[in-house]
């Protein structure tokens, strides 16, 4: 699973020297908060945002609407975006997981995605929790199920020869430590082929994990 897998191809970009009364409108009118800013060639060198767009309470107290539309109407992307060397970036190879790290690290919402210095796309936080919800099966009906395990091999092999077993398949996983809990995981599987009670029986059995939850969940 990598970003040039998920990302947006062949975004809606600016110039330097786009008015950013015409970003408002763009960004309203395709619901984005975010538009790289290219030169010749795709060549990417900066970025605006929806808060970069954001003028001071400050600068505007002493101005009148007339004076504050005159400012707003003379203002240029180059005079608010993000600058070329300060826009952090992913390449279509970096993994989504990393690029998850990098937007929580930075505390940012987009990553533009450069091949060979080119912008070829844009990932944003919402693709990623696009996906998540997609790698936990969300998106189709069944049985989430959490079972807590030992952290030792061997223990996930347990849940997928029991549901195998039935005869039934899996249709996502996912696991994580367990919060607050060293030592154990919580594994989530989604199973759509099987009754509550039918699933529940069988995770049960399990020797030595422990089925914290169970719920429906899906379109």
């Amino acid at each position: 699973m990598f970003v040039g897998d998920y990302m947006t191809r062949h975004p809606l970009t600016v110039t330097p020297d786009t008015s950013i009364v015409e970003v408002q409108g763009m960004m309203a009118e395709n619901n984005i908060r975010h538009v790289p800013v290219v030169e010749k060639g795709k060549r990417l060198v900066g970025l605006v945002t929806r808060q970069n767009l954001r003028l001071s309470p400050i600068e505007l107290s002493s101005l009148n609407v007339w004076e504050i539309t005159r400012l707003l109407s003379g203002l240029k992307v180059k005079d608010v975006m993000v600058r070329g060397k300060d826009v952090i970036t992913a390449r279509p190879d970096t993994p989504i997981e990393e690029a998850a790290r990098i937007l929580v690290t930075h505390r940012i919402g987009c990553l533009p995605v450069l091949e060979e210095g080119i912008l070829v796309g844009i990932i944003t936080e919402s693709d990623l929790l696009t996906q998540l919800t997609n790698l936990l099966g969300l998106q189709v009906p069944g049985w989430r199920a959490t079972i807590r395990v030992p952290d030792r091999a061997g223990e996930f092999a347990k849940i997928t020869a029991a549901v195998a077993s039935k005869g039934w398949g899996i249709d996502a996983a996912g696991s994580l430590p367990t919060p607050r809990k060293p030592g154990y995981w919580d594994v989530v599987i989604k199973i759509s082929a099987a009754t509550r009670d039918e699933l529940v029986a069988v995770l049960q059995q399990i020797e030595g994990q422990e089925l914290i939850d169970i719920r429906a969940t899906g379109p």
